[in-house]
């Protein structure tokens, strides 16, 4: 067998192919032995057996070759999944590589555009804070106009807080209830 054309994705395809269907037709012979021995051990009488014996004993034999094509079924099935093991962590990975290695430098450019522009907008509000405590006047946002007379803030009273509310104007006394409704005024 030569060992270059083994190790393509033709020639382990091929190989995996003839293993799968030699374990296949084994499973299938051992499948058919085991129905023709269990049916000629459950009809052997050998003496000293009661009813059913035979049977159980015809069961106990064969258990081994159900265990053995079982087996060689599995074993059918992971030569299929080490073909696509094969396939798929051998002969497909350098492809799969450069898919990553591509992906994953458009994704750190897309990331250093962003990054680059938040950096420009960080290094532009770094100096229009240095400006700013320097003294010289920053550019003018358009969207914000300028009022034309800056807001006064009134001093509080001293000896109050500055949040306290107020006290109303000095009024006249609240008057009596009668002055409102004179016929209550009888009936108290």
């Amino acid at each position: 067998m030569d060992m270059d054309a083994l190790m393509t994705q033709q020639g382990m395809r091929t190989w995996t192919d003839d293993q799968r269907e030699t374990y296949t037709n084994d499973a299938g012979d051992i499948r058919q032995m085991t129905q023709i021995i269990l049916a000629r051990l459950a009809h052997t009488y050998i003496e000293g057996d009661s009813a059913g014996t035979a049977t159980r004993r015809a069961r106990k034999v064969v258990r081994r070759l159900v265990k053995v094509a079982r087996q060689l079924e599995k074993a059918a099935a992971e030569m299929e999944a080490f073909n696509a093991v094969y396939v798929r962590d051998v002969l497909e990975l350098p492809e799969r590589r450069v898919k990553d290695a591509e992906r994953k430098a458009l994704r750190r450019q897309r990331l250093g555009i962003a990054a680059s522009g938040a950096q420009e907008h960080i290094a532009g509000s770094l100096n229009a804070s240095v400006n700013t405590l320097h003294g010289i006047p920053g550019p003018t946002n358009p969207q914000v106009t300028p009022l034309n007379q800056a807001p006064q803030y009134h001093n509080p009273v001293p000896g109050h807080s500055p949040y306290a509310y107020p006290t109303p104007p000095a009024q006249a006394p609240l008057g009596n209830i009668a002055d409102h409704f004179p016929d209550l005024g009888t009936a108290l």
